[in-house]
């Protein structure tokens, strides 16, 4: 395909002898040299070529050359034809001929011929190769052929030339436009300084940029500090650059100091795009005072806003509840034919909102003419959250009467009606719906689902899901825990499971809570194996397991007789990070005396209690009963201090129970403290324990000190049982 040049790609300072037409038309043939790098496209035909010697020979002339290199489309062809006229006597090259082939070779992507080329018109020392050299870099800048414009660069300087500085600062701007390495910057940095040309502003912008680019953001820093060093000053460009790229790497403090230097030296940007970068940034960080101050400068240095910047001001405005100097900005940019989007009158409508101000919120957007469905979707919901219904509903038809509602509009009345139990309602405005030509989707199945489960009606809801799952659509995470939680309360546990499991497939993470419920009822059921099945699915899934789910699987199997196997699944709950509570304690002490297991009950005990848990009354008292049949209340000595002490869980007869175990087991001083306790409380002794009243004596009491047991013991050796049947996320029960 035969693209031309534009006159942006031509540099105001190629020379007269490119302007006549052949040149114009070579310029064109490089372009399609361009258009495929590879040079694909068919060479001439062999007669043609000849045809074009042929007729080189009776009239060999730069001029004549430039024309029939122009005319040959391939790049293969050309460089015959300029080598064969190279070859004849009499004839030298031109800067025009050279400047030819070589647009032609870099538009083709043949970096390393330029240089060849560039070398050999400076050693032929061509009229105006000088400018020649400065035209070829200008289109190769122009064109994004940078590798190129790079080679020409450091022809320009072997020969000592001395280009402006525009010319390195057009390259520079390129290289970091295009995000090129910073080598290359750097490369045509030097250039400049072994030119001995002084850099501009520009320059140094550019190589700030660069190094922003180059992830060495110190070093920018560094040479904004040193700028003065230069001879330069910073300009808008510079601070744009670097406030947007230390806000951009959360160096905020550091963004603000450089903008603070921006309003000190009074720099004023009258361009927009620098506004139009900065504001948004402190815009989005909600530094109103920030960008108050920069909406001065700007409107001092007469830039208009654009509509992104008007946006990001007004949106700032409403998070700080001045909705009414945003509703001047919206006046203001109307008067300045700058047309609001739908963001802004977003905005606004959340201010007012949020201000509680729903009639005025309405009036504004009557007032503006506001067509849009997005922010009267806005206000409806606002509305609706704040409780009015009569008035959701009238403006709710005001928008269907001027045909700005759509799906979302519908859904969010039905969705308020199904959350407040008035299905009848909702399942009217559905009707609605239907007849309005309005398709169904998965949020109004969702609001339906739910409005079906608050009143108890699983079976409408289940139908519901099954009609949604056969057109492939989902449920949003509030509508299936709603489904599932609704079911397991009917008892309908294996379709409560059907729905797990289906919205596990798609990796919906059901709430913690609901999958408790869940679990609890598989459990109390008598699924306990196939609610442990349901663990590596909810893990899959990144569904929470919550100790409630955990506590109905180790209660169930309990309940089976195989308190043996709650090692594996409490092993399995410690490796998911889920904190045993109260009930899980109570399960597994229940459980360690089931299998007769006194130290690990014991240690149990007075792990509970020193996380500030408390047994409940059943399990104390099954665990008083088991140590003192055994003869074992010395066990849990510090943990007796604690019940008694700080919370004050013991009753008469556990009192009774202990103070007699105590003095079996030879403790008569502990057995007297409990005894002065329960007198303190009021209490009064049983006959056995009636002894120590009257001055009974006991035998030489043993040692008081805490019974020496298996202190080592903890929790990681209660779970190595478990830990050693334990293997990933699946259970073998």
């Amino acid at each position: 395909m035969v693209t031309t040049f534009s006159t942006l790609v031509l540099s105001k300072k190629i020379p007269k002898w490119v302007w006549s037409k052949p040149y114009f038309s070579s310029i064109s043939g490089a372009c399609r040299i361009q258009n495929n790098p590879e040079s694909n496209q068919p060479s001439t035909s062999s007669s043609d070529f000849e045809t074009k010697i042929q007729f080189l020979k009776h009239k060999l002339h730069p001029e004549t050359l430039a024309g029939v290199l122009d005319s040959t489309a391939d790049l293969d062809s050309s460089l015959k034809l300029f080598k064969w006229a190279s070859l004849q006597k009499r004839f030298h090259h031109s800067a025009d001929t050279y400047f030819q082939i070589i647009l032609k070779l870099g538009m083709a992507g043949k970096v390393d011929e330029i240089e060849g080329f560039c070398n050999e018109m400076v050693k032929d020392k061509c009229p105006n190769f000088e400018q020649v050299l400065l035209d070829l870099l200008d289109i190769f800048v122009r064109n994004s052929r940078l590798s190129e414009a790079l080679c020409v660069l450091s022809c320009i300087n072997l020969c000592t030339l001395n280009p402006c500085i525009s010319v390195f600062n057009q390259l520079l701007g390129a290289l970091v436009m295009e995000k090129k390495e910073f080598k290359d910057v750097l490369f045509v940095y030097k250039e400049i300084v072994k030119a001995g040309i002084g850099p501009n502003i520009d320059t140094l912008n550019s190589l700030i940029e660069a190094l922003f680019s180059a992830d060495r953001a110190d070093a920018a820093l560094d040479q904004y500090k040193r700028l003065h060093k230069k001879g330069c000053s910073p300009n808008g460009r510079t601070f744009q650059i670097i406030i947007g790229e230390l806000v951009a790497r959360g160096r905020v403090d550091e963004a603000l100091v450089i903008l603070d230097d921006m309003f000190r030296i009074r720099c004023e940007p009258d361009y927009s795009s620098f506004y139009a970068h900065i504001i948004p940034l402190f815009c989005d960080m909600n530094k109103l005072d920030i960008v108050r101050r920069l909406f001065s400068v700007m409107r001092a240095s007469k830039v208009l806003p654009d509509s992104s910047t008007y946006g990001a001001m007004i949106k700032c405005l409403c998070w700080n509840l001045l909705v009414d100097d945003a509703v001047k900005l919206v006046d203001e940019m109307v008067y300045n034919d700058v047309r609001p989007d739908d963001d802004v009158f977003m905005s606004i409508i959340d201010g007012l909102c949020e201000l509680n101000m729903l009639s005025e919120a309405k009036e504004f957007l009557n007032d503006k003419e506001v067509a849009s469905v997005l922010p009267y979707n806005a206000l409806l919901e606002a509305i609706l959250n704040d409780g009015t219904f009569n008035m959701a509903r009238d403006l709710f038809d005001e928008m269907f009467e001027r045909n700005i509602t759509d799906h979302c509009s519908w859904n969010i009345m039905i969705q308020y009606l199904c959350d407040n139990k008035r299905l009848k309602d909702a399942l009217k405005y559905l009707a609605r719906m239907i007849v309005s030509s309005v398709s169904l989707d998965s949020s109004t199945y969702s609001a339906l689902i739910v409005g079906y489960c608050k009143l108890g009606e699983c079976e409408n809801a289940l139908a519901l899901f099954h009609q949604l799952r056969s057109k492939s659509g989902l449920l949003d995470l509030v509508s299936y825990a709603q489904l599932i939680e609704c079911l397991c309360q009917k008892e309908e546990i294996q379709e409560a499971t059907e729905v797990f499991c289906f919205m596990s497939t798609k990796r919906y993470a059901l709430q913690s809570t609901s999958f408790g419920k869940l679990m609890d009822g598989l459990c109390a059921s008598g699924y306990t194996v196939r609610a442990i099945k349901l663990l590596p699915i909810a893990y899959y899934c990144g569904t929470l397991s919550s100790p409630s789910a955990y506590n109905s699987i180790m209660q169930g199997l309990f309940s089976l007789g195989r308190a043996s196997d709650l090692f594996m699944v409490l092993s399995r709950m410690v490796v998911d990070g889920c904190k045993l509570d109260g009930e899980t304690y109570c399960i597994i002490i229940q459980s360690m005396i089931s299998l007769g297991h006194i130290e690990k009950s014991a240690l149990l005990l007075d792990m509970m209690l020193s996380q500030g848990l408390l047994p409940n009354l059943e399990t104390l008292s099954k665990l008083l009963e088991y140590l003192v049949d055994n003869t074992q209340v010395r066990m849990i000595f510090s943990s007796i201090d604690k019940l008694v002490s700080e919370f004050k869980v013991v009753d008469s007869a556990m009192y009774n129970m202990l103070i007699n175990s105590l003095l079996k087991e030879g403790y008569k001083d502990k057995a007297s403290f409990l005894l002065d306790l329960m007198l303190e409380k009021g209490w009064v002794p049983g006959a056995s324990t009636h002894v120590l009243l009257v001055g009974s004596r006991v035998e030489d009491e043993t040692d008081t000190q805490n019974p020496s047991c298996d202190t080592q013991d903890n929790v990681g050796n209660i779970l190595a049982e478990g830990l050693g049947k334990y293997d990933g996320h699946d259970y073998r029960l």
